[in-house]
Formats: structure tokens, C-alpha cells, sequence
């Protein structure tokens, strides 16, 4: 979910659009209908789609156009865990339908209801008090627990991933992706996928896994620290709990020129737990005893690099989701060198 309008032009024909939902969403769809693309996002183009004359809003997450790598972007993946995890201790946004056919728009889509709230793309939280500061990062640390102790066998997506050798299957991936998609020579990336492959943790832990869980993925209630939804499921699968609890960490290793991270910032003074409180939060939320290590700290911003680095390489070729993709891109360095400096780190 992304939050400010663009100018971008429509890859698809609006009106299309407009007599398809007038035929699937019979009493919701009165006067003309509204369409605003949504930037900020890097991932799935998002739009706000409104018919204010019968008060419906709504927001539609289709796929990028052109060629995709054959898992990217999934929104139908999208579609069924936010139908699972409707009514549970994990706030969704409500979803309305999904169209798995590309006639429409161009490409398959889904729509679901659009909510109130604030979503926070700076980690600082600016604007906010040292108090909510606080309560905002413990409310993401209570969320991303009560993910991890979702009945997702009960929920019927056994199927879903594949349970255990996580962190093998997700080095290969993004190891993967990186030898096919790197826009330059990075050898901070190589020297990670050197030693993570040295060092994985093969423990067969299994949860549901947001895959993007961060501040930024995370609608807040306008007026207080509680979260109303979790946002950009596209990455969601069967996992290990602690790359979702390492990848939300990532602000305590990132600078605020770095994805808007508080590396250099008087965290204390603006109420910002440190990241031990943060992971006792979580830990005690999730029934753990241990939250992430070297391994998964790592793990997570390796990842993270080669994440941007294919975001640089979607702004090459022209099929970028978000306006500043190619400035996003260039911080891939940036976040490999971090996780170079995990691994060196002893202590």
C-alpha cells in the first residue's frame, strides 16, 4: 500500500475497468467511477478506485506490466493469504474479488476495501510523539507475533510453501535473481552468499511469513498506536519466523539516507526502542526464546540489497513500479556493505 498520487500515465484502458466492476460489483458502483494511481510503492502498481457518488472505495493491486520473473509478483498469492487471514488476530484489509484473467487491465488483479489511517515510510516517525513512537514499534513487534502464531494448517495453506530448508531454498532464490538480474559488479553481495551458504540455520521452524514485513508495510489508526492493516502480502509463503523478525529490524542497521532508516539518530530521545527491547517484545508476544542471530541479520539485509538492485534493474528496462526506482536501486551497495559488516561483527 502506498500513499500519494502520481502522474504516471495508465498502462490500461479505465473504462474497460469501469463497465467490468459496473457487471461484478452490483450496488457499489453509482456515478462515475475515480481512478488514482498510488506511488511510493516499489512492488505491485496500486491504485485508489472510487465510486463517490455510491460511497464506495476501494484500492486495486494488479501486476506490472511486461515480462516478469516467473514467481515476481504474485497477486493472486496475495489474494488467498489475505482471505485467510480475514477475522484472525492479524489485521487485513477486507478483500472483494480477484481476476486471474489479463482482459481487464492488462494483467491479473485484485481489489479490496480501502481504509483510513497513516502509513509511515520515514522510521523516525516524525510528527509523532516519543510515547506513540514507542508504542508503534511495539504494536509492529505484537502483529508480526501474532502472524508467527497464525493456524496456518488450519487455515488450509499447507500448501502455501514448503515447510523447512527455508533459508536454502531463499539463498538459492536470491542468489538466483541476483547472478540473473544484477545491473553491476557488487562484491559485497558475493562475499554474502559465500558466507551465508557457510552458515545457514537449517532449522525446520515453519510459520506464515509476510516476506516484507516493515514499518512502511503497516497502516496505523489516525489517531492512536494500533494497527488497523498489513499491507503488500506479495512475498508471503511458508517460512521460518525469523527472517520476517530480521528483515523488520532493518531500520537499526540503515542510515536515514538508507530506505529512511535511525542509524545516527538519537533514538532515545525520540522514544524509539532500542532493537534488544524491540525482539524481547516480539519474543515474549511470539513464545520464543531467542529472536534473530548474525545469520539472519545478514540474511535479511543481503536480501534486501539484491531486492534493490532488481528494482534498478526493473528501471533499465523501463518496468519500474515506482517513480524513484532507479535512486531506490542505487542503495543496493549500501545495504550489501551493511551486511558485510554483520558478519564481521563478533561481539
Amino acid at each position: 500500500m502506498t500513499t500519494g498520487p502520481t502522474s504516471a500515465a495508465l498502462e490500461f484502458d479505465p473504462a474497460r475497468l469501469d463497465a467490468f466492476l459496473r457487471s461484478a460489483l452490483p450496488g457499489r458502483t453509482g456515478g462515475a467511477m475515480a481512478l488514482e494511481r498510488i506511488s511510493g510503492g516499489q512492488s505491485n502498481p496500486t491504485f485508489f478506485l472510487s465510486y463517490p457518488d455510491a460511497g464506495t472505495r476501494l484500492v486495486l493491486r494488479k501486476k506490472p506490466p511486461g515480462p516478469l520473473l516467473p514467481s515476481a509478483h504474485a497477486v493472486e498469492r496475495e489474494y488467498r493469504i489475505l482471505t485467510a487471514l480475514a477475522g484472525s488476530h492479524v489485521p487485513v484489509p477486507p478483500v472483494l474479488l480477484l481476476h486471474e484473467q489479463d482482459d481487464v487491465v492488462g494483467t491479473p488483479f485484485y481489489l479490496m476495501e480501502r481504509l483510513e489511517g497513516r502509513v509511515f515510510h520515514d522510521t523516525a516517525l516524525p510528527g509523532v510523539s516519543s510515547d506513540d513512537r514507542r508504542a508503534l514499534y511495539f504494536a509492529m513487534a505484537d502483529t508480526l507475533a501474532a502472524l508467527h502464531r497464525f493456524d496456518w494448517q488450519a487455515a488450509g495453506l499447507a500448501d502455501f510453501g514448503k515447510p523447512g530448508n527455508y533459508y536454502a531454498r531463499q539463498l538459492r532464490r536470491w542468489g538466483g535473481q541476483w547472478r540473473e538480474t544484477k545491473t553491476r559488479p557488487i562484491p559485497a553481495i558475493e562475499r554474502a552468499i559465500d558466507w551465508l551458504s557457510e552458515n545457514l540455520d537449517e532449522s525446520a521452524d515453519t510459520t506464515i511469513v509476510h516476506g516484507d514485513f516493515r514499518l512502511g508495510n503497516l497502516m496505523f489508526a489516525p489517531d492512536r498506536p494500533q494497527i488497523v492493516a498489513v499491507l503488500d502480502w506479495e512475498l508471503a509463503t511458508l517460512g521460518h519466523p525469523l527472517s520476517d523478525v530480521a528483515f523488520s529490524c532493518l531500520p537499526w542497521h540503515s542510515t536515514p539516507t538508507m530506505y529512511a532508516g535511525i542509524v545516527g539518530l538519537d533514538r532515545a530521545a525520540l522514544g524509539i526502542p532500542t532493537q534488544a527491547e524491540y525482539l524481547e517484545r516480539y519474543c515474549a508476544a511470539a513464545g520464543r526464546t531467542s529472536g534473530p542471530g548474525r545469520f539472519h541479520l545478514a540474511f535479511s539485509l543481503f536480501r534486501f540489497a539484491v531486492i534493490l538492485d532488481g528494482i534498478a534493474a526493473r528501471a533499465k528496462s523501463g518496468n519500474a513500479a515506482a517513480e524513484n526506482a532507479v535512486a531506490v536501486g542505487a542503495m543496493a551497495e549500501s545495504f550489501a556493505l551493511r551486511a558485510d559488516a554483520v558478519i564481521n561483527d563478533k561481539s
